[in-house]
């Protein structure tokens, strides 16, 4: 599975970074619990959680290289909403959450940030990725402006920082498939935008 690695930060600035070569990273029984574990071991190791990103980056694609049982575990996108959620991990007093999320085809997201450090492979379809910023003015605080996007398909992983804005469209014809680890969300910093009325939300 080859892929590309992309860094998304607060200011609406997204960067090609240097993907570790799938053929470098194959494992025997390289397990959900061992990649949980070197996840904590990056975060103890930094002072910043950001800066740890390019590693998680790393572990996330030595997951989805070499566990079958990760890339097989999602649901089929709920027909109501056009996604749906499996939850893989989110044990209480331990800041990881670990899911896969299906969107159907066409299906878009809300424009918004995680509060909290994320990383997203996607592991089935094709993702298309906006990215915005905020540009605050005195009449409307809560301003967004997009400055790109990028379409990730499989294999393409993207981190992200706790103010990192975005919002997501699954394209193409089939539903994409995404794999997500996220760090512990502070709830006072996490925001829906509205790019019309110029407005902000926590949810």
């Amino acid at each position: 599975m080859k892929g590309r690695d992309w860094l998304l930060t607060g200011d609406g600035q997204y960067q090609a970074c240097k993907a570790v070569r799938a053929w470098d990273l194959l494992r025997e029984n390289y397990r959900v619990y061992r990649f949980l574990t070197e996840v904590e071991d990056v975060l103890n190791s930094v002072d910043d959680e950001v800066s740890g990103l390019p590693e998680i980056r790393m572990l996330v694609r030595r997951l989805i290289v070499n566990s079958y049982w990760v890339r097989s575990q999602y649901l089929e996108p709920s027909l109501k909403t056009g996604t749906s959620v499996l939850l893989l991990y989110d044990e209480l007093g331990f800041p990881l959450t670990v899911q896969t999320v299906t969107f159907a085809p066409g299906t878009r997201s809300t424009i918004h940030n995680h509060g909290t450090w994320g990383v997203v492979a996607v592991l089935k379809g094709q993702e298309k990725n906006t990215f915005w910023r905020r540009t605050h003015s005195p009449d409307f605080q809560d301003k967004i402006e997009p400055t790109g996007e990028v379409t990730l398909f499989p294999g393409d992983i993207i981190s992200l920082t706790p103010d990192a804005i975005h919002s997501v469209e699954a394209m193409g014809d089939e539903p994409t498939v995404t794999f997500n680890i996220y760090g512990e969300t502070d709830p006072n910093e996490r925001f829906e935008f509205d790019s019309v009325t110029h407005k902000a939300r926590n949810f």
